[in-house]
């Protein structure tokens, strides 16, 4: 059993992994045994993200990186070859958010957030992709949302994520359909609410709500994504590909009056 969830001697691009939840995917695999390359936009997460786990012992190299550049990805893509030789899990989590009525969200912001969110996923998708292909091997784990599946009636609203998100999903089946053959698997993760940065402000909005009406009656706690992350980069989840994980407490399967 073990031997299923090691992932000793694979090598793992992470985006967005300098905090928040990509820090602890990060973290997830190296605990595994992957080495990593880490990606985010600002130096000022990405060292101390990147000099926090080689503390712990693991092997860790980073790069400043806006997945919605397309020389940007390439060069984080050249860098990991020189300096592993190989790439066998990307895990697709950058990004961003902006909320707004959808009435009033601009265009521009909306460009930006799909920009980075599904279109910088495809991008590194594809950029790596091409060699996966040549190798014929690969792990692709997009990190979709909640928010792509159901929408809030009373906020908040972000509609530019959710249809990213939304995006992002049937991206993943896509490139599942297409490099299957290739010996390359590429799942999904739905995180439902859990403490971060990027999500603090809304769950500030609506945490009693949802833990009123979540089967397990809280948000997600640090910890509770690194195992579906493992699972979907190792050999333990060999037969599964195109597939969307929720991990959201059961909230998407419960209705309830708060």
């Amino acid at each position: 059993m073990d031997k299923l969830f090691d992932l000793s001697g694979r090598i793992a691009i992470v985006t967005g992994g300098s905090r928040g939840l990509g820090a602890e995917f990060a973290e997830g695999l190296a605990e595994a045994g992957a080495s990593l390359m880490l990606c985010a936009r600002r130096d000022e997460w990405l060292v101390p993200g990147a000099e926090s786990l080689r503390a712990r012992g693991f092997t860790v190299h980073a790069m400043r990186c806006d997945v919605s550049n397309t020389s940007d990805v390439q060069a984080v893509v050249n860098a990991t070859l020189e300096r592993f030789g190989q790439i066998d899990i990307l895990v697709n989590n950058a990004g961003i958010s902006w909320g707004e009525q959808p009435e009033t969200m601009t265009v521009e912001k909306w460009q930006k957030v799909i920009d980075v969110n599904l279109t910088g996923a495809f991008i590194c998708a594809q950029t790596v992709g091409r060699e996966m292909i040549r190798r014929q091997y690969g792990r692709i784990i997009n990190i979709a949302s909640i928010a792509g599946l159901q929408g809030n009636v009373n906020g908040p609203f972000y509609a530019g994520y959710a249809a990213s998100k939304a995006g992002l999903m049937g991206l993943t089946r896509e490139l599942a359909a297409s490099w299957g053959r290739h010996g390359i698997r590429v799942n999904a993760i739905a995180p439902g609410f859990f403490h971060s940065r990027l999500s603090e402000s809304s769950i500030a909005q609506i945490e009693e709500s949802l833990n009123a009406v979540t089967p397990l009656g809280r948000v997600g706690q640090p910890g509770e994504l690194k195992g579906v992350a493992v699972f979907l980069a190792s050999d333990a989840s060999s037969y599964i590909t195109g597939q969307t994980i929720i991990v959201d407490g059961g909230g998407t399967i419960a209705t309830g009056f708060a």
